[in-house]
């Protein structure tokens, strides 16, 4: 594993790790990039080396398939993780604008929400594809993702 990569090396950014092989994943990491017009959040796969990192930092992620999002607090150096219907929630109000209003799903418990999530995660390969291998950002977006 590599041990090189660290909260402070995102300079505060938040990550998005993603299945790098689910075709939808790779449609949502698309759709987030359209969206997230300030340039805030950065990208990883799950099947490289960043987010190896990060699961080597957070033992209890080894076990989670799912959307996990890195936030950092440089200056202190902490790290927290979100996985599931709570990080789809985090991604909508770091997006802006009328994206934040999808918070008002918080108030559906959470069990009840990552409920859902699994649900929808375990079919989708079977609805969107499974690629041979991650897929390139665009030579623009280039830089906001991390391997």
């Amino acid at each position: 594993m590599e041990e090189g990569f660290s909260a402070v090396d995102v300079q505060g950014k938040p990550v998005l790790l993603y299945d790098g092989l689910c075709g939808f994943c790779d449609s949502a990491v698309r759709f987030f990039l359209r969206f997230d017009t300030q340039g805030v959040m950065r990208f990883a796969p799950l099947q490289g080396e960043f987010a190896a990192s990060v699961i080597g930092r957070h033992l209890p992620l080894r076990e989670v398939d799912s959307l996990i999002l890195v936030e950092s607090e440089s200056q202190k150096g902490e790290e927290q993780v979100h996985v599931r219907s709570e990080a789809v929630l985090r991604i909508a109000w770091y997006m802006g604008g009328l994206w934040k209003a999808f918070v008002i799903f918080r108030i559906i418990p959470r069990s009840v929400r990552d409920w859902s999530y699994d649900v929808f995660a375990r079919s989708r390969y079977r609805y969107f594809g499974r690629l041979d291998n991650c897929s390139m950002p665009s030579s623009k977006a280039s830089y906001r993702f991390l391997d």
